[in-house]
């Protein structure tokens, strides 16, 4: 009598263990099936930032991601308008299929109106400029007895006109002989140098780079740069294509 108890004991706790192994087996297949569904509908946020519009519209398309663009353009000097500056989330970022990504667009070079800044130290000109909203400016530089030092003496474009940049010409006061240096970036080296020594200026080719698509001996870079101030007393460096 006691073996039959014990002989349905056992059975039972074996019906019993094997039930409890299945039904973990049961829960571990469940677990793993439910985190293969939800990577399944994972992607990796496409890169945005550079793109026009219309293309950052079809690569959240092609994702199935809901693309959704900020409606104030924001002003850069340096991308044009509709073009994406920036989203969110960012690239590469894991993301649910149909989750939204914002994007917001340049509206290019901000135009504002050019204030009058002949006869404005530099440093007062610059801070006007920045106050007025203007991306970029550009200086040439002189040196002549005539002006007070630091002066702005010509601007470009004149008062009053609407741009997105402004180019002063700033006096140094120095008096003594000097000129302008040129831009001679896509020139032949060796013409420009024989032709500068000829005026009395020290000019050294300090060395030759590779360029795709470039005849050898083209000048790359120059030091000064076009548009500086220069005396005859100071070098000037070409690198030329090899």
């Amino acid at each position: 009598m006691r073996i039959r108890v014990r002989s349905g004991v056992w059975n039972a706790g074996r019906l019993l263990l094997l039930a409890g192994g299945l039904l973990a087996t049961f829960v571990i297949f469940a677990v793993i099936a439910a985190r293969v569904a939800v990577r399944a509908q994972e992607i990796r946020v496409p890169e945005m930032t550079g793109k026009p519009v219309d293309q950052a519209r079809a690569l959240a398309a092609d994702q199935g991601l809901a693309l959704k663009v900020d409606d104030v353009g924001r002003p850069d000097p340096k991308i044009p308008a509709g073009v994406v500056l920036g989203q969110e989330p960012a690239p590469g970022t894991s993301a649910r299929r149909q989750r939204g990504v914002r994007i917001w667009l340049s509206s290019g070079p901000r135009v504002v109106v050019a204030p009058k800044l002949v006869g404005e130290s530099e440093r007062t000109a610059q801070i006007r400029l920045t106050q007025e909203g203007v991306g970029s400016s550009t200086i040439t530089e002189i040196r002549d007895a005539a002006y007070p030092p630091d002066v702005v003496v010509a601007q470009d474009p004149a008062p009053d006109t609407r741009t997105s940049e402004v180019r002063l010409l700033v006096n140094r006061g120095e008096d003594r002989a000097s000129y302008v240096m040129p831009d001679l970036i896509g020139v032949n080296g060796d013409r420009a140098a024989d032709l500068l020594r000829s005026r009395g200026f020290r000019v050294s080719v300090v060395g030759d780079h590779p360029y795709p698509g470039v005849p050898a001996g083209i000048v790359l870079r120059q030091s000064p740069q076009g548009g500086f101030q220069i005396g005859p007393s100071d070098p000037i460096s070409l690198e030329v294509s090899r």
